[in-house]
């Protein structure tokens, strides 16, 4: 079969590899469509140990079972299924509480295992759930991201925002605009350095939008709220400043949550969290019942996770990779379909 593989360090080509073997409580899954995640593009781009060639990467992804496995459950040949990202234990004490996807031995598709920039991939049936009927394959495999942004609403559901101030107008930013607003019903604010991603959040119907080299978001969305900020930042960047920025910019008892990997070690001002009793909050992943939930709102087309998304065919997945990359213009998500030609 081919992949798009990380063959060695900031090294990426199509190859022919072997067709996974199954285990008895897996399936043989066609994949159908895989998207791009940031965090790939930064661990290529920073050569992080989380990757490490030669690698199948791709933990976003959708398609049809091949094959299934004796001890697969329910599935079978021909059934069209979308996946986790993560793969739990199912028996530690992290799983049993619920939180599956913060498993103390989990593997991530793409990572720990062979993940989805392929013709074929072996799932263990445990990850997999029903593909709606009339859902794109470009849109069901983008399920995992947008269930980090209904993720992200569960765990500040209670702040109820008026105002949201979203930190990067990327593919999770624009997944968590979406859902707070939807959801939360929350004012958005977004801020990003490319005019085209400002474009497109304001599309998907931010009130306010902010170039932050031109204006101050923090300054903007104390404008906004007589001085206050906002109940609730979400940094879906991960830098440095924006983590600042992301603090500077919630109000005394508002919330903060750190979803963007850009950068690892910070320095902020503890003051600054503890004297406002802000809270700041990480999060990782999604659980199986979010995804659930992502794929039942775009069933529905509550949320737009199309017009934004350009696809291509695995064989163009190596310019594809580096477009997503470089992230000028309207490069904002992208989409590989291995079925394609």
């Amino acid at each position: 079969m081919q992949a798009l593989l990380y063959s060695d360090w900031e090294e990426l080509e199509i190859r022919d590899v072997d067709v996974p073997t199954i285990a008895p409580d897996e399936v043989l899954l066609r994949v159908e469509a895989c998207g791009i995640c940031g965090s790939e593009l930064e661990t290529f781009k920073n050569r992080s140990q989380r990757r490490t060639p030669p690698l199948v990467m791709g933990h976003e992804f959708c398609g049809t079972i091949e094959a299934v496995g004796q001890g697969a459950g329910a599935f079978s040949k021909g059934d069209r299924v979308v996946s986790n990202s993560v793969v739990p234990c199912g028996s530690c004490v992290r799983c049993k509480r619920g939180d599956s996807h913060l498993c103390a031995s989990r593997q991530i598709f793409g990572m720990h295992r062979p993940g989805a920039f392929a013709e074929f991939v072996a799932v263990p049936a445990r990850c997999l759930m029903g593909w709606p009927a009339g859902l794109p394959a470009s849109s069901a495999c983008l399920a995992e991201p947008l269930a980090n942004g209904i993720h992200v609403y569960n765990l500040t559901r209670t702040v109820e925002p008026k105002v949201a101030l979203v930190i990067g107008s990327g593919p999770i930013g624009l997944m968590c605009q979406q859902i707070q607003a939807l959801l939360a019903g929350a004012t958005i604010v977004a801020s990003d350095v490319i005019p085209e991603r400002r474009a497109v959040a304001k599309a998907l119907g931010a009130e306010v939008v902010v170039d932050p080299m031109v204006e101050d978001p923090v300054d903007v969305v104390r404008s906004l709220t007589s001085g206050e900020g906002a109940d609730l930042v979400i940094d879906a960047v991960g830098s440095g400043i924006t983590k600042r920025q992301s603090i500077a910019a919630s109000r005394p008892g508002g919330t903060v949550v750190w979803i963007g990997l850009h950068g690892a070690v910070v320095e902020f001002d503890t003051y600054e969290v503890t004297l406002p009793e802000r809270t700041v909050l990480g999060t990782y992943a999604a659980r199986l019942p979010e995804l659930e939930h992502a794929l039942s709102l775009m069933a529905a087309g509550a949320v737009d996770v199309a017009s934004w998304v350009q696809s291509f065919p695995l064989v163009e997945g190596r310019d594809a990779f580096y477009r997503m990359l470089a992230g000028q213009g309207a490069d904002i998500k992208g989409v590989l379909l291995p079925t394609q030609n």
